[in-house]
């Protein structure tokens, strides 16, 4: 039977990694990972992690099974900073722990393709496991071109894409930091994303993974609050890979608002029997270590500090790029400085890629997508001179 398979193309960004990994260069760049780093290069533990993590070795006194829901009092703790000062918006929102971001997508979709959906709208380029899981759930996807030209968002692409949203379609949108774009739509454009939806029968999917990491905890949320304040139902994706550093630890949680209180018992029912057949129970240790951060006052100073600084450096990172507008002429540096998160699209063709590569050791995603956190105060000056060679920009 197992002869009848296929071999399957192998993941594009592992093989940039081995890559990068044998190259002996030792000022090569690393643009693709989409993890954190700091300016000299780390993807640290955070310090309130670590307080958290050493608690838990002191006083955890078992191993049990928690169940498929996970730990609720790491759901629960999440719940303010997600909505806001009424965390289940009147009784309609409830949630349940995944592994990770991407299982709470996955159960977002499953649950979403159960209760009826058999289409996602979703803005393109995105990130490319929106759409093989969709795939592999059996979900049509319908793209839509939601960055313009010049890398800012195309607002009435968004708009129309939801106005022809039908009632087995679902919608999914980012809640901030767009990846692999970096595009973070204005107040208003949200405002207009919320009142577009609040007229669609389309469920809207909202995947929160980079909380924090753009404007602020508050900031970041807006969109997102805006929606559920105008429509009856929705699911949230959340992830704390990237907002706590607990990457390898796939600390995510699925949230779902419905449009009255009866119906929630319902939903957690079916999502929990999707979660039971998927991986039966979510893993303790780096959800446990949240929850013990954000009970605690001065781990929850500690993180929110790390927080800012993490904010604050990309924001510089951003800047750079942006005050070299000029000297790459075509490739939308400007916008990379209104933009968020630790993404951004360089409009560059498969050759120029290639030869950053081999020409300069700057590894990048064959999209043209850029981690900005891989680039320092040290190497962006090389970055955009190998940029202006490879575009012929300079001279």
């Amino acid at each position: 039977m197992l002869e009848q398979l296929q071999p399957q193309p192998a993941d594009a960004l592992l093989a940039l990694i081995k890559l990068h990994d044998a190259d002996a260069r030792a000022d090569k760049i690393d643009l693709g990972v989409g993890v954190y780093r700091t300016n000299s290069g780390a993807t640290p533990v955070f310090a309130a992690i670590k307080a958290a993590e050493q608690r838990l070795v002191d006083s955890q006194d078992s191993k049990a099974y928690l169940g498929p829901e996970g730990d609720m009092g790491f759901v629960e703790a999440l719940m303010p900073w997600i909505f806001g000062a009424d965390p289940t918006m009147g009784g309609r929102i409830q949630g349940m722990q995944t592994p990770g971001g991407t299982g709470a997508v996955r159960l977002a979709a499953a649950l979403a393709a159960r209760a009826g959906a058999r289409r996602v709208h979703l803005g393109l380029p995105s990130w490319p496991n929106h759409k093989q899981i969709l795939d592999d759930l059996g979900l049509e996807t319908a793209g839509l071109a939601h960055a313009a030209a010049d890398g800012t968002a195309d607002i009435d692409a968004v708009l129309g894409a939801i106005a022809g949203a039908g009632p087995q379609d679902a919608v999914l949108v980012h809640g901030c930091c767009h990846n692999p774009t970096g595009i973070e739509y204005t107040p208003e454009q949200w405002d207009r994303i919320a009142e577009a939806l609040a007229g669609s029968p389309a469920l809207p999917i909202l995947d929160l993974a980079y909380h924090g990491l753009g404007r602020g905890m508050e900031e970041d949320a807006y969109g997102m609050r805006a929606i559920l304040a105008a429509v009856p139902q929705a699911l949230i994706a959340y992830s704390c890979d990237k907002n706590f550093g607990l990457y390898r630890d796939r600390v995510g949680a699925l949230y779902f608002m419905a449009s009255e209180r009866g119906q929630l018992d319902t939903i957690a029912s079916n999502a929990n029997a999707l979660a039971r057949a998927a991986w039966s129970m979510p893993p303790d240790h780096g959800a446990a270590a949240v929850r013990l951060v954000l009970r605690d006052p001065a781990l929850t100073e500690t993180w929110q500090s790390e927080l800012t600084d993490m904010r604050a450096r990309m924001r510089r990172v951003r800047e750079r790029l942006a005050a070299a507008d000029n000297t790459v002429p075509g490739l939308g540096l400007a916008a990379i400085g209104e933009g968020t998160g630790l993404f951004a699209m360089l409009p560059l063709d498969k050759g120029q890629i290639e030869a950053l590569r081999t020409d300069h050791g700057i590894y990048m995603a064959g999209s043209g997508r850029i981690n900005v956190a891989g680039l320092t105060e040290a190497n962006t000056p090389r970055f955009v001179a190998a940029l202006a060679v490879v575009t012929g920009a300079d001279g």
